[in-house]
């Protein structure tokens, strides 16, 4: 029988070499001291790869076959509730009955307590499979995860060291563990998508209850039983504004008044569109509908980043799985249509695009598990920490430090994947469909379907624009508050470019270096023009006003027009350096980090010389305040 798992030796490379699993299953299992938890490491990875092995049977045979179906039938709406397909709701709950929504749940809540990474490795196999039944997936077992984190941060979850106790939200966790509930996040809102701050959704409380009222748009799997609102609070004496006015709410779906089960909140359409037709995107009606504040008020953007983070790591892992089955389905035609005499498979140019997706999803693939580790590391160390707190002042600060510089590169490499993931998915969709020609557009093939579902990932949970400018903000931050770092860095890419014995490792310092040459290059324009504003101000403030008063939206802009470029740098860069590093450990993955490294030099050249030689005449037009239109117009 088929198995998305077995016949896929990437995935399984990364699975069991792409990090270092005894510090993730001691972590998991509370240094194997749980009551009913492994005993080993060995025994712990076992199982790990059981529940893939058996995963990746299912999703092959039972969710793959079907796709065109779900594509087809998905889920339909009437008075107000949502509707999946026959065939979805078996396919649902089967996985419920799998024990899958439950997989990352401590066993004490039902769950299998089993690590982050086995998690988003299985939602690389149900995407490949069908993307749209693993997004709904996903708002399962990643929603009751949701809810353990914000029981852990507002500190009410109850142990006594060895396992999970009491927390706030057992009967939630174990309902979604059960197959009978689900979550949603909730932010989105006519006009307001990218920029929370505007939300109009107001949370206002009253007698000790809080209640919410607004509308709320494009919210996946929006029929869910529970949702985790993003809405604002009254402003008060403390006079809230911004973010910092948002405040997170749990708000049930059905709620008892006078004895009856009634409807706190309406589901009031779902919306057509291009595809994942099998996970439905809902437009939701709040009218004093009964809400439960979760953390701190005021502490909602917060509290809502810890949910959006992940899912960018998951869209990127559901990215590799996209790209997997595109590359899958264009191999297996072009292996099998014969033009002039040959498969075209052996045509110069199928053969160079082949090669190309295959590199790209290779290089996907190891962003996503390195990104996916550091997320699940600090995360089970802030646990740790308080579960077991450290028996020395010492010994908490280096814990603590470690938690803070794992954080960081979370923080470095999240936006990096959801942007090179989304991206390369809609370009590697867009390939395979070219390689099918004439039968790509039709429906006799999935190509068409894979181009269509492909097309939402650069745009959910943080469009692949917002995902470049965190990234490029970040760096240049960064640069600007320690350039001496970024001068060790530097130099450490040149000596790699001109002196290491190792033609690998000259390529990889020659990417690194084109990299940290256009960063360099937006850092001294941003400088320069900062320079010529400071220079305005009295003598006095000059000094506040450079090394200080930086303002990314008004100083940044000449590497905020070269966000996208400048990502693209990055990413190049942070895959180039996981495939050596894998490379230096493991000498048969030479072949994939030389391939991918051959590809990367050409696009870094290219993006260097357009950050270099393009922008400065947009860059006038907008300062003066008028686009072409605007001029033409007037004119």
């Amino acid at each position: 029988m088929a198995n998305f798992f077995l016949d896929n030796d990437d995935l399984r490379f990364q699975f069991e070499h792409a990090f270092d699993w005894s510090e993730i299953v001691r972590l998991t299992e509370l240094d194997f001291e749980a009551p009913e938890g492994f005993r080993s490491e060995q025994e712990a990875t076992e199982f790990y790869r059981d529940v893939l092995e058996n995963v990746g049977e299912y999703v092959a045979n039972e969710i793959a076959p079907k796709a065109q179906i779900f594509d087809e039938r998905g889920c339909s709406f009437a008075d107000g509730e949502v509707s999946f397909c026959d065939e979805l709701d078996r396919i649902f709950k089967e996985l419920g009955e799998m024990g899958l929504y439950g997989l990352t749940v401590p066993r004490e809540l039902g769950g299998l307590n089993a690590p982050l990474s086995v998690y988003m490795a299985l939602n690389e196999m149900v995407a490949r499979a069908d993307v749209s039944v693993m997004t709904h997936f996903g708002f399962h077992g990643g929603m009751a995860m949701a809810f353990l984190a914000f029981a852990a941060k507002e500190g009410s979850v109850e142990t006594d060291g060895k396992s999970f106790g009491k927390t706030r939200f057992d009967r939630e966790v174990r309902e979604i563990v059960e197959g009978k509930a689900f979550g949603a996040m909730v932010l989105t809102e006519p006009d307001a998508g990218s920029d929370l701050a505007i939300l109009r959704t107001r949370g206002v409380e009253r007698d000790g209850r809080w209640y919410l009222t607004g509308e709320k748009i494009f919210i996946t799997s929006g029929h869910a039983p529970y949702h985790f609102v993003l809405a604002k609070t009254e402003a008060d004496k403390e006079g809230l504004e911004g973010l910092q006015s948002l405040s997170l709410f749990l708000c049930r779906r059905f709620v008892e008044r006078d004895g009856e089960r009634v409807k706190n909140f309406e589901v009031a359409r779902i919306e057509e569109k291009m595809g994942h037709h099998a996970s439905p995107t809902c437009a939701i009606v709040y009218d004093e509908s009964e809400a439960e504040l979760i953390g701190e008020r005021g502490q909602g953007f917060e509290l809502m980043l810890l949910l959006m983070n992940g899912a960018r790591v998951g869209v990127g892992f559901e990215g590799v799985g996209l790209a997997e089955a595109a590359l899958r389905l264009a191999r297996e035609y072009a292996a099998g249509r014969t033009s002039m005499g040959k498969t075209i498979d052996r045509h110069e140019m199928i053969a160079d695009y082949l090669e190309e997706m295959e590199s790209d999803v290779r290089g996907m693939r190891a962003l996503a598990f390195k990104a996916a580790y550091y997320v699940e590391l600090y995360n089970k160390l802030e646990l740790y920490e308080r579960f077991r707190p450290p028996a020395s002042e010492l010994e908490r600060q280096r814990l603590k430090k470690r938690i803070e510089s794992l954080k960081w590169k979370a923080r470095e490499l999240t936006p990096l994947l959801k942007y090179i993931s989304a991206e390369k998915a809609v370009e590697i969709a867009r390939r395979g469909l070219q390689i099918h020609g004439g039968v790509g557009f039709t429906r006799e093939y999935l190509a068409e379907k894979l181009m269509r579902d492909s097309m939402v990932l650069p745009i959910y949970e943080g469009t692949s624009q917002i995902q470049a400018l965190m990234a490029t903000k970040d760096h240049l931050l960064g640069t600007i508050r320690d350039p001496q770092r970024f001068v060790r860095h530097r130099a450490r890419a040149q000596w790699r470019m001109v002196a290491s014995a190792d033609p690998l490792e000259r390529q990889l310092g020659t990417l690194e270096n084109n990299a940290y040459s256009a960063l360099q290059h937006i850092i001294t324009r941003i400088a320069k023009d900062k320079l010529q504003t400071v220079a305005q101000r009295p003598m006095t403030d000059w000094a506040k006003a450079f090394l200080k008063d930086w303002d990314p939206r008004r100083d940044f802009a000449y590497g905020l027009l070269h966000a996208e470029r400048l990502t693209r740098l990055l990413a190049d860069m942070a895959i180039g350096r996981i495939l050596f590093e894998q490379a230096q450990r493991f000498p048969e993955r030479r072949e994939v980090a030389r391939t991918y490294l051959e590809r990367a030099l050409p696009r870094s050249r290219f993006l260097l010389d357009e950050i270099h030689h393009q922008g400065d005449r947009l860059l006038a037009r907008l300062a003066n305040g008028a686009t072409r239109t605007d001029k033409e117009q007037a004119a």
